[in-house]
C-alpha cells in the first residue's frame, strides 16, 4: 500500500470549496423538485472543471449492442485496450460525462480505451450494468483482441461493474483480462462502511444518502449482497491482478480497504494507493489537479508495466 504524506494542491482546495458550494446551493434550492432528465444533466455537467486530453482522438462505436466510446492516443498501441465503466451510482453520467477521464488514462496507458456507455437504473435495474459490461467485453474478444491485452477499469459504480464483471466472465468461462483497475469502487451496495459515517463531513462530493438511494434504485428489491451487484460479497478466486486507488476522504473509502484485505486472503496480487484529503474518484479532475496527475500517472504505469508483462508471457509459451 503506497500512502502520500503531502497537504492537499491549492487546486484540489478550490475543487473542494467548489463542490462545497454546488452542495449548499442545491440544499437551499429545489433540486428536489428536478425530473430525472434535469437531475442527470446536472450529474453531467461535472465535465466542466475537468481538463481536456491532449491528442486523443474519440469516435463512437457500438460494441455488440452496448453504446461505447473509443479514445484513441496518439502514438499508441492498437492492440491494448482498457476497458472503462464510469461512476454514477448506476443512475447517473455517462461515457460522455467521463470521456476525459478515459482520454487522460488512455494517453497515460499507451493505450486505446473502450468507454462503455452502459444502461442505468432504475429504468434498467440489475443486473443490467454488468449484463452490458460483459456483452461489451466479449464485442472486444470477438474483434480479435486478445485477453492479456486487456484491463477492465472504472471508477465509484463503475469500479463495481469492472469486479463483478471479473466475476462474472470467471463463472461463465470467459477468459479472463490481465487486470483489473479500481477506483474509488463501489463494492458494498448493503452499505456497512464504517467510512459513511466517519467521513462524511470532509467527503463533499459523494453524499452517503445519495448513495443509499442509488443502492435502492439499481437493486430494485433484490439482494444487496449479491456477488454480482456487490463483490466484496463474492468469492475473488482465480482473479487477475487489482490495482485499487481510493481517497482517504472518500466516504466509501472502507470499500477498498475491504476489498484489498479479502482478495489477498483469496491469493490475489492486489495493490492499493491511498490518497489523503482526496475526495471520491478525485482522478476525474486530471489535467487540473496535481493529485488526480499523480494518480493517473500510477495507473499509466501499472497498465504499461501489466500489458509489457502479458507481451512477455506469451513470448515465452
Amino acid at each position: 500500500m503506497t500512502r502520500q504524506t503531502t497537504m492537499a494542491s491549492e487546486q484540489a482546495t478550490a475543487v473542494h470549496q467548489m463542490l462545497r458550494d454546488q452542495r449548499s446551493h442545491a440544499a437551499a434550492g429545489s433540486s428536489t423538485s428536478l425530473s430525472r432528465a434535469q437531475q442527470r444533466a446536472l450529474a453531467e455537467r461535472v465535465v466542466e472543471s475537468t481538463a481536456e486530453p491532449t491528442g486523443v482522438t474519440f469516435d463512437d462505436v457500438t460494441a455488440g449492442r452496448v453504446p461505447a466510446q473509443w479514445a484513441r492516443p496518439d502514438g499508441a498501441v492498437t492492440s491494448k485496450v482498457l476497458v472503462y465503466f464510469h461512476g454514477g451510482g448506476y443512475c447517473y453520467c455517462s461515457m460522455r460525462s467521463h470521456r476525459r477521464l478515459v482520454g487522460h488514462l488512455a494517453k497515460a496507458g499507451g493505450c486505446h480505451a473502450l468507454n462503455v456507455d452502459y444502461r442505468l437504473a432504475p429504468e434498467y435495474p440489475h443486473p443490467a450494468a454488468v449484463t452490458d459490461g460483459l456483452a461489451a467485453y466479449l464485442w472486444l474478444l470477438e474483434q480479435g483482441i486478445e485477453p492479456g491485452d486487456m484491463v477492465v477499469a472504472g471508477d465509484s459504480a463503475g469500479g463495481g461493474i469492472a469486479l463483478a464483471l471479473l466475476l462474472k466472465a470467471r463463472d461463465e468461462g470467459v477468459p479472463l483480462p490481465a487486470a483489473g483497475v479500481l477506483l474509488s469502487p463501489w463494492v458494498d451496495l448493503a452499505m456497512t462502511a464504517e467510512s459513511l459515517t466517519t467521513r462524511a463531513d470532509v467527503d463533499v462530493r459523494q453524499d452517503p444518502a445519495g448513495t443509499r438511494w442509488c443502492a435502492q434504485q439499481f437493486l430494485a428489491g433484490q439482494d444487496p449482497r449479491d456477488p454480482y451487484a456487490s463483490p466484496l460479497y463474492g468469492d475473488l478466486t482465480d482473479l487477475p491482478p487489482l490495482y485499487i486507488q481510493a481517497g482517504d476522504w472518500d466516504v466509501l473509502v472502507d470499500d477498498s480497504h475491504r476489498l484489498a484485505d479479502i482478495a489477498r486472503r483469496a491469493g490475489i496480487d492486489v495493490r492499493l494507493d491511498l490518497f489523503p484529503e482526496m475526495l471520491h474518484a478525485h482522478q476525474i479532475w486530471a489535467g487540473n489537479m496535481p493529485e488526480a496527475d499523480d494518480a493517473v500517472a500510477r495507473i499509466g504505469e501499472y497498465l504499461r508495466q501489466t500489458f509489457a508483462s502479458t507481451q512477455r508471457e506469451e513470448t515465452y509459451e
